[in-house]
């Protein structure tokens, strides 16, 4: 039984993207690891931007400077 976890900063993800993202890991699972979708499970975590980093710096940071560029 796989158990998949994405995770995502909040930005605005909308509930279609979701149904995609959980649609597409599911069907790469049962592709490649020839699982069975009926007792594959994917959770999505959206993670507030504040708790995010990258590079050794706060994801908000790193857009703010990514912005500036």
């Amino acid at each position: 039984m796989p158990f998949i976890n994405i995770k995502v900063t909040n930005e605005k993800i909308t509930k279609l993207q979701k149904e995609k993202l959980i649609a597409g890991v599911t069907k790469l699972v049962v592709d490649v690891l020839n699982k069975n979708p009926q007792t594959t499970h994917v959770v999505i975590d959206e993670i507030s931007s504040e708790n995010w980093g990258v590079a050794g710096k706060l994801s908000t940071i790193n857009n703010h400077e990514t912005l500036k560029s």
